[in-house]
């Protein structure tokens, strides 16, 4: 049976407790992650999380009850509003994240599933591409961080669309999906399919390779950043006095979320090498003082 053989190349589960929960939205990835998380005997507790911005959520909720009862698995309802802005995919992201991260909580589960496939990490190293994410962006998506866990980044969009067909469940179909005026549907409906028909070949394999290998060398530095730049509070002269791709990657990890451009991790090397007094990165202030770097968020300094 198909769910016997994806279920054998699940990812990022080796010595994960019991019970896990699955983010589930009701589209075939997300179900089909519910099917295999039951079938490994994982204890699913499946979680919709509803954003109110269409009026089909309580008929796709409906969909994940109704495959958390045929699994025997729990089943919680998450509402999460999305804050007013810019980019309402990364918006809505943050919100349903937080409800999946409580729903983990309330349900003493160890992770939360989400169903990122292959091809969403294609697409991930395409868009981060374009973003200019330099070998952190495109090594993509890891398999775990955190409590956060993806386990088919190593199968196809066309096998979990297999396996719900296989078991007999009918997905919810998101339209936004197809709007190809969102930077994702556009590179997965137009820019893919145009590099594969131009490199005669199915690209899909090649950059999830490209992005395992590429995540392995940014780890890898970011470990050496840390060793050689442990403390924080040391002096601002050790930090410069590292090669630059290791005083960038440093910095970095000291700022923390959100993640800061080249131009800002220029800069607030600058302050740490004397050459400006202080600079402004993602609303935080950074400057130096007795030769250490410090940074200040309103009234929240470290």
């Amino acid at each position: 049976m198909l769910v016997e053989e994806l279920g054998r190349r699940l990812v990022g589960l080796r010595d994960t407790d019991r019970p896990v929960v699955v983010g589930c939205s009701g589209g075939p990835d997300s179900l089909a992650l519910l099917g295999l998380a039951a079938a490994d005997a994982r204890s699913p507790v499946a979680v919709h999380v509803d954003h109110r911005l269409r009026d089909s959520g309580a008929e796709e909720a409906q969909v994940v009850a109704d495959a958390a009862a045929r699994f025997g698995a729990r089943f919680v309802a998450e509402t999460a509003a999305v804050r007013p802005g810019a980019n309402l995919e990364a918006r809505a992201r943050d919100a349903r994240y937080a409800a999946l991260e409580r729903a983990r909580a309330a349900s003493d589960a160890p992770v939360v599933l989400v169903a990122h496939t292959a091809d969403d990490q294609a697409e991930t190293v395409l868009l981060n591409l374009l973003r200019g994410g330099a070998a952190a962006g495109l090594g993509g998506m890891p398999v775990r961080r955190g409590t956060l866990v993806r386990p088919l980044l190593d199968l196809r969009r066309a096998e979990t669309e297999a396996l719900c067909a296989e078991l007999g469940l009918v997905p919810v179909r998101d339209p936004t999906n197809d709007d190809t005026r969102l930077r994702r549907n556009w590179i997965r409906h137009d820019v893919l399919p145009l590099l594969n028909a131009g490199a005669a070949r199915d690209l899909v394999p090649i950059l999830t390779r490209q992005a395992a290998v590429l995540r392995a060398e940014s780890d890898f530095l970011d470990e050496l950043a840390a060793s050689a730049w442990p403390d924080p509070a040391a002096s601002s002269r050790t930090l410069t006095a590292l090669p630059r791709v290791l005083a960038r990657r440093a910095v970095r990890q000291w700022l923390g979320p959100p993640p800061p451009s080249l131009a800002d991790v220029e800069r607030v090397l600058a302050v740490a090498d004397g050459s400006a007094r202080a600079t402004e990165v993602g609303g935080r202030r950074v400057w130096r003082r007795q030769g250490r770097l410090r940074v200040e968020r309103g009234t929240v300094t470290r």
